[in-house]
């Protein structure tokens, strides 16, 4: 089976519900950082040692295939998996229990000391990215809030990470 179809040469894609839509489209550009964001995170779980962290990541990535499904859904009776409350509430726990690690929260740090707290917060702004995109789509689409949400607290827990994976966290200093 050939990769290519040359259905894009002129510039348009196909959603999964099969409608055509400009490669720049919104909705393109939003689940493309999103396919963006699990590819990072992809690299940067290899720099991480601490098992829990490769399987925290492993199980975000495989999430991220929901929200990019859904996202790339013009006909929303076609989804077949989506995000619910006790998908946030797992990253709410993660943030909690990360956050906790590390103490209080003291202001701002300069990211990324070693490779792995590096990786994670360049995944962090990807995904900061991918939820400005997706607000921008929800101007012309309905979106189901439980996305957004989903997005915003997945930074929080992306910071949470790259936080605790700093080998000497750094202040700025103004």
């Amino acid at each position: 089976m050939k990769i290519y179809t040359k259905t894009g040469d002129k510039g348009s894609t196909s959603l999964f519900d099969n409608k055509r839509v400009p490669k720049d489209h919104i909705r393109v550009e939003s689940y493309g950082t999103i396919d963006e964001l699990n590819s990072f995170m992809g690299l940067a779980k290899n720099y991480v040692e601490d098992e829990e962290i490769y399987k925290i990541i492993e199980n975000i990535q495989n999430k991220l295939f929901t929200v990019g499904a859904y996202l790339a859904t013009e006909d929303k009776t076609k989804i077949r998996y989506r995000i619910e409350e006790k998908d946030i509430e797992g990253l709410e726990s993660i943030i909690d229990q990360y956050m906790g690690k590390i103490g209080e929260f003291g202001g701002f740090i300069v990211p990324g000391s070693g490779k792995k707290s590096g990786y994670l917060h360049v995944a962090r702004t990807i995904c900061r990215r991918a939820e400005r995109r997706i607000i921008t789509l929800s101007d012309t689409v309905e979106i189901d809030p439980l996305v957004i949400k989903y997005v915003n607290r997945l930074s929080d827990c992306l910071y949470a990470l790259g936080r605790y994976a700093e080998e000497n966290e750094v202040k700025v200093r103004y």
